[in-house]
């Protein structure tokens, strides 16, 4: 009996999930197993998705892009979501929206002064100096880990115009006081929450999840984040303006805002006048913005919007994980500063903390997880400063520090973080706690 393509597709699709079922069994830990801080959490909901995406070989943005865009913006609580190819590619996106020529006496230039951490992922950073501004580092405290509140005011000078904050593997920062100090001096506020999704917190009106905050926001879905959709990111924005100028930077710069595939959408794509291109130039190759193209894909969205369904359990297993990191590392405190929340704050997780007391110490217990086969990571760039992509920039004129960076520094030598992935099971969980006890009596 010959089948028709919607007959074909179904069984196409369920085939995917008895794959699924036949392929992707978890098998029970074993002493010996790798245990990854993160990677992909998933079930055949996001194979099938895939398959479904592949099937109608569109391979630019479609249904599976807008729907991803709509429901992650319903989630987080904001207007406008656009999905790009990487978190990094966000925070790019972001920043580069705030140099456009229509935001007026707002407008990022080159020279101005954006404040944010020296302990940091690069690609928050990287955007700022791209783009030739002049990014202020400040220190964070410990054991938040978040922006130093004192060291932030101290380096507003008439020169900034931005402030530039990832919440640190998932912890909040102080968000009501960075946005009473963005309110007051009229400062841009990009919100990197790309280790954040799904973390809250509470102002005076109620709880509000991270990526809220931020004139522009940004998250990452690599596959050891929250959510992944293998490489993508997202920029959101409560902004009309922001949003068509982050759109227009993600799609070559140009003007128009037709869909893939539309044609014509304003109904004047032949009739405009563009300053001095010819009356009714084809609108959409009319181009208002040196962008890029960092668009991603509908595989990459449909995937996506299988993981969105499970954001809320994603979440509450990190918050589980983490407690029970915190809980049972307790009995070394003498010897590792232990991770905190910080104040009206609900984290969503991305990693657990440990600053050990002696540098000492460090590189000999990541050292001791490593050959136990449990993985470790190093607190992002622990002080960016001292890394080999400053060595050739200027201090105070393509960056300045204010303060000491004390707390930075100790992270740079004293730090690392462990996963709280819900691919960490509770036989992982007390194996990992097994492991540190071993490691401090064989120390003691």
């Amino acid at each position: 009996v010959m089948l028709n393509s919607q007959e074909l597709r179904n069984k196409i699709l369920e085939l995917v999930k008895q794959y699924h079922a036949e392929t992707f069994t978890k098998k029970e830990f074993q002493v010996g197993d790798k245990i990854n801080y993160g990677g992909r959490f998933f079930d055949s909901r996001e194979l099938t998705n895939l398959v479904d995406s592949a099937l109608d070989f569109w391979l630019t943005n479609g249904r599976y892009v807008r729907k991803f865009e709509e429901s992650l913006a319903k989630f987080v609580g904001v207007q406008y979501c656009s999905f790009v190819n990487s978190g990094s590619s966000a925070n790019l996106l972001a920043f580069f929206a705030l140099t456009a020529p229509e935001l007026g006496e707002r407008q990022i230039k080159k020279g101005g002064e954006v404040i944010t951490v020296a302990t940091c992922f690069p690609t928050t950073v990287a955007p700022i100096i791209q783009a030739g501004a002049v990014p202020v580092f400040v220190d964070i405290d410990i054991p938040s880990y978040n922006v130093s509140i004192d060291a932030l005011k101290n380096a507003i000078s008439d020169k900034t115009q931005a402030i530039v904050l990832a919440h640190s593997l998932g912890n909040p920062f102080n968000v009501a006081a960075v946005k009473k100090i963005c309110e007051a001096h009229n400062l841009w506020l990009i919100e990197d929450n790309c280790d954040a999704l799904g973390s809250r917190y509470q102002m005076s009106d109620g709880w509000h999840y991270t990526g809220t905050f931020g004139d522009i926001s940004t998250s990452s879905f690599y596959p050891s984040h929250h959510i992944t959709t293998g490489e993508g990111g997202a920029v959101y924005t409560n902004n009309y303006q922001l949003k068509k100028i982050i759109n227009s930077l993600r799609d070559w710069g140009r003007d128009c805002y037709c869909e893939a595939g539309s044609d014509n959408t304003c109904q004047m794509r032949f009739t405009k006048k563009f300053n001095k291109l010819p009356l009714g130039y084809d609108h959409k190759y009319v181009y208002s913005h040196l962008g890029f193209n960092l668009k991603a894909t509908e595989c990459q969205a449909a995937i996506g919007c299988a993981q969105l369904e499970k954001i809320e359990m994603i979440g509450n297993i990190r918050r589980s994980n983490w407690q029970y990191l915190r809980d049972n590392l307790e009995q070394f405190s003498d010897l590792m500063i232990l991770p905190e929340k910080g104040e009206h704050s609900d984290p969503s997780w991305f990693g657990f903390a440990i600053t050990m007391k002696e540098s000492s110490l460090r590189n000999k217990i990541v050292k001791f997880l490593e050959e136990h086969n449990i993985q470790t990571r190093m607190f992002f760039a622990g002080n960016i400063l001292k890394h080999p992509c400053f060595e050739n920039l200027t201090e105070n004129k393509e960056y300045k520090v204010v303060g000491e960076l004390t707390n930075s520094d100790r992270v740079l030598n004293n730090s690392f973080w462990i996963g709280t992935s819900p691919i960490i099971s509770k036989e992982h969980l007390a194996y990992i706690v097994s492991t540190f006890e071993q490691f401090f009596q064989k120390v003691a």
